[in-house]
């Protein structure tokens, strides 16, 4: 292990120490105790390293190499904010700046009959037995390094509530933005999301980097979804060349529910998305989506998992790629089928098109089944262009560059196709035409 991740790692833990030795009582809360428990993992584990295998191609050395500041400290405006507005985009939408909620530049417009938000450390204080009843329930802090570090300083973040029945008509947007202006910044932002029985909600996270020093976001949403409810769950990442993102979500449904999801990756220096997702009910429908784009250096990780352990539910999940230059890609798609889950329909594609001969794509499609009455498939294809569409098109008349952003678009638009929000869907498709069209 480098000098310069022992340092790192010495430092969060000297952090954790320093905050706890202020926080007389609440020391002894259950909400902290299991932060002290993740901390203690983190301590004994550190980073993981391309030995493990859930790293073996994707490589922290160069984000655990730096520096951070924690604090959340930020000069962020209103008109700054103003400015990074999606056109269109109406709904509650929540600003966190360094990974702190900013009630003062964000909106809720839904009544709170149908819809209830709290800083996550104001809602432990509130209601500590309803908070210690999911947090860090599907998110285990023992799963993943990173998710053990983010539940050790889970000051940041918020605690949502959907009571049963309920339908929350406007979207809830969650918007990350790291204010990297004038020094290198890092958070760790965890997020409960309660979805009661029966009840629908659409919910997005994006994330956004201003400056070029370095930002680190290790950030863990964990998504209770109760019977018959319908979530709609959308993520962008659009950040700097020197932003460093891990990204955990982990959900459960219950039966009778629908759980819906699209990751789109369009910018960052290092990603990686965890989507885990515990298919814990009888007719319970998941769909997975993702978009990746990657070029220059850029390093992009999607580990998906679709765990289903009740009969009679079905998954599908399609994820696919456009890589350029020096960049590189992971897919690690996992289904499990337990022994219980008879009748499980789960289909799995990844669909690669690599456009330089120094771009990598690694794949890994896994497929377990414990039971014998199911219907399962998995597959990935990684290739070249379609020379003969493009042919076909310079024929035509249409500039080379011009043929293969068009052709690029179409291949990302089954994707883009799947996001709801009529707005982010709007604005995802301008900013993917010009990236494909600038290079």
């Amino acid at each position: 292990m480098s000098t310069e991740t022992i340092d790192l790692k010495t430092k969060l833990v000297a952090d954790f120490y320093s905050r706890e030795a202020t926080l007389n009582g609440e020391a002894q809360s259950t909400f902290h105790q299991l932060k002290r428990a993740a901390l203690l993992h983190f301590e004994e584990t550190g980073f993981p390293s391309p030995r493990n295998e859930e790293w073996k191609y994707s490589n922290v050395r160069e984000l655990v190499g730096k520096s951070y500041q924690f604090s959340g400290e930020h000069a962020v405006t209103a008109e700054l904010i103003n400015s990074l507005e999606i056109p269109n985009l109406a709904g509650n939408i929540l600003y966190f700046i360094n990974g702190r909620y900013e009630a003062s530049l964000s909106t809720i417009v839904s009544p709170p009959e149908q819809l209830s938000i709290l800083p996550l450390t104001e809602a432990a204080k509130q209601q500590p037995e309803l908070v210690t009843k999911y947090f860090g329930q599907l998110a285990r802090y023992q799963a993943d390094p990173f998710t053990a570090l983010n539940t050790a300083f889970a000051h940041d973040g918020v605690f949502i509530q959907v009571p049963a029945g309920k339908v929350v008509e406007q979207p809830i947007i969650l918007r990350f933005i790291s204010d990297a202006r004038t020094q290198n910044v890092g958070s760790n932002p965890h997020n409960i999301v309660a979805i009661g029985r029966g009840a629908q909600v659409k919910l997005a996270e994006s994330f956004r980097t201003l400056g070029e020093a370095y930002s680190l976001t290790n950030i863990v949403t964990e998504i209770h979804v109760a019977e018959d409810a319908y979530v709609e769950y959308y993520k962008v990442q659009n950040e700097t060349e020197q932003a460093y993102h891990v990204g955990t979500t982990q959900v459960q449904v219950l039966d009778r529910a629908n759980f819906y999801a699209a990751t789109v990756s369009l910018n960052g220096a290092f990603i990686r998305n965890n989507l885990n997702i515990e298919i814990n009910g009888e007719h319970c429908e998941v769909y997975m989506y993702g978009l990746y784009l990657p070029d220059g250096k850029q390093h992009i990780d999607n580990h998906t998992v679709a765990d289903h352990m009740k009969p009679n539910s079905n998954s599908n999940e399609l994820y696919k790629g456009v890589l350029r230059e020096r960049a590189t890609g992971v897919f690690n798609g996992k289904i499990y089928v337990r022994p219980d889950a008879q009748k499980t329909n789960a289909f799995q594609s990844c669909k690669n098109v690599v456009l330089s001969t120094e771009a990598t794509m690694n794949t890994k499609p896994q497929l377990e089944i414990f039971a014998d009455d199911v219907k399962c498939s998995h597959g990935t294809t990684t290739g070249q262009l379609d020379e003969e569409a493009l042919f076909y098109m310079r024929s035509r008349g249409i500039s080379k560059p011009e043929a293969l952003t068009l052709l690029m678009a179409a291949f990302c638009e089954d994707v883009v196709s799947q996001i709801k929000i009529d707005a982010i869907r709007e604005y995802l498709t301008g900013v993917i035409t010009d990236k494909l069209a600038a290079k």
